[in-house]
């Protein structure tokens, strides 16, 4: 059984602490976003076929024995304790999509905001190798998030015209981070995604 907590709330004895919101960094102001969206290039989908999640290599080593996946962990959790291995033994985790609290890495996906298939048909698929690693490994804006694993597998490789995150009072950080990743990696969005960023913007 999956170790959830109900509540976005730790309980601890008779007191309830509440958890912090995961930030990663790099989100722009909503006002930010909207110009990085007006200038980012509008181009339809087109899918060449040759996409594979092994052309974008992760997890990194960051430092020492940790890699990508744990140093998320580690800065997206709450009292979170590692193993020699640098793998998490027991930690709490609320993932911002939806709302949910965990208490088990294993629970936990790292997402990453625009996803490598999405990365791969709107400009990825001309990058080198080396630059597509940089990619699924990036911690200095806001690609890579702790959330819930089927929450993260329900999204795939949507963007958010396909899909939202089921909080809605999430929709304005989310599209904030999504902007700000493609506009980085100088990335193109169609015109549904644009319609759909915008829409999510307004509710800033």
């Amino acid at each position: 059984m999956k170790s959830f907590l109900v509540t976005t709330l730790m309980v601890l004895g008779a007191s309830a602490v509440p958890m912090p919101m995961p930030i990663p960094p790099g989100i722009p102001a909503a006002s930010t976003a909207k110009t990085q969206l007006a200038s980012l290039t509008v181009k339809a989908y087109a899918d060449d076929g040759n996409y594979d999640r092994d052309l974008f290599p992760t997890w990194n080593t960051i430092s020492g024995s940790c890699n990508t996946r744990e140093t998320v962990l580690k800065r997206d959790g709450t009292n979170v304790v590692v193993n020699s291995a640098c793998s998490a033994t027991s930690g709490s985790w609320y993932s911002p999509y939806d709302g949910a609290t965990w208490t088990a890495a294993s629970d936990i996906d790292i997402d990453h905001m625009v996803p490598l298939k999405n990365a791969w048909v709107s400009g990825a698929n001309a990058w080198t190798t080396a630059k597509r690693q940089q990619f699924a490994n990036d911690l200095s804006s806001p690609q890579l998030w702790a959330v819930t694993d089927n929450v993260n597998q329900a999204k795939g490789d949507k963007s958010p015209d396909a899909w939202k995150p089921p909080l809605s009072s999430y929709y304005c950080t989310y599209a904030r981070a999504w902007t700000q990743v493609k506009y980085t990696w100088a990335l193109t969005i169609t015109s549904a995604e644009k319609t759909a960023l915008t829409s999510m913007l307004n509710t800033c």
